[in-house]
């Protein structure tokens, strides 16, 4: 199934796609991280959105 563009959101709000800009554009601003905050979370615990928004908290 290829991406809709149209859709500013993530295509599963369960995963962080970091192939995807418009989907590293929303993650960083909804969990509040730069870039490359956010791609060491995923890389650290993977993709699931609850795992990296656990690693995230201070």
């Amino acid at each position: 199934m290829s991406d809709n563009l149209k859709i500013k959101g993530p295509q599963d709000p369960h995963t962080i796609n970091l192939n995807q800009p418009h989907e590293v554009d929303y993650w960083t601003e909804k969990l509040g991280v730069t870039e490359q905050q956010l791609r060491n979370a995923v890389g650290a615990v993977g993709n699931s959105v609850q795992k990296v928004e656990d690693h995230l908290k201070p």
